[in-house]
């Protein structure tokens, strides 16, 4: 990692992960300089004990919510870049060091993983990409922001533009509205990924968040 971006914070909600949060924290951890942060709520499993033996600080957030988890976790974040990514091995840790390099070199504030353009119907099902299709249509209708993939749950972003954005939802919506928050306050782009097989059980319940989603959409246009 590049000197001069200082230190790196990462960012993990965690629910029932320890099949797969231990290899990432310890590949993290081989980067350097990386606080590494755990937000973990009501693991019934070894979540917690994996994280903290790997190195991670983690922080037990009691009420649900994934955008509570993540105010959470950012709010102890002391990095100057920011990850966020999930604990569940979906998202690929060896992408972070590049990721964090194009944000320095292209001087930009924020960088969302597009899982949408390297998708198969193995890692990817054909009903998830219809419904964030829709979000990423309703999305350019209401606020002209043009997303590949506005769903996407890893991130890479400078410290100084997560304090510029204003209202953030402490559910699902989170994901969409740090990337609408970010296009508002800074500059983004979208860097295709490679998403993984899930091996733990998924947390996104597909037809209840997507409503939620396109709902919240329409609420945050009609109350700016």
């Amino acid at each position: 990692m590049q000197e001069d971006l200082g230190r790196i914070s990462v960012v993990i909600p965690t629910i029932n992960e320890e099949k797969t949060i231990g290899e990432i924290v310890s590949k993290l951890k081989t980067l350097g300089s990386v606080q590494v942060i755990v937000v973990d709520t009501k693991s019934s499993d070894r979540t917690k004990e994996i994280a903290a033996e790997n190195g991670a600080l983690v922080i037990d957030q009691p009420s649900r919510g994934y955008g509570l988890a993540y105010k959470t976790g950012l709010s102890r974040a002391d990095g100057d870049v920011v990850v966020c990514l999930d604990g569940d091995g979906t998202y690929p840790v060896e992408m972070v060091k590049p990721l964090i390099e194009i944000l320095e070199y292209s001087n930009i504030d924020f960088i969302s993983c597009d899982r949408m353009t390297l998708r198969n119907n193995v890692n990817y099902t054909t009903l998830h990409y219809v419904g964030n299709s829709v979000l990423n249509i309703f999305i350019r209708i209401l606020f002209n922001f043009p997303l590949k993939d506005s769903q996407s749950g890893m991130w890479v972003f400078r410290k100084s533009i997560y304090e510029r954005m204003k209202v953030l939802s402490d559910g699902m919506s989170f994901s969409q509205d740090i990337k609408i928050e970010a296009l508002r306050h800074g500059t983004l782009i979208e860097i295709p990924i490679r998403y993984g097989v899930r091996v733990t059980k998924p947390k996104l319940r597909t037809w209840r968040d997507g409503f939620s989603n396109l709902f919240h959409l329409m609420i945050k246009r009609i109350s700016e």
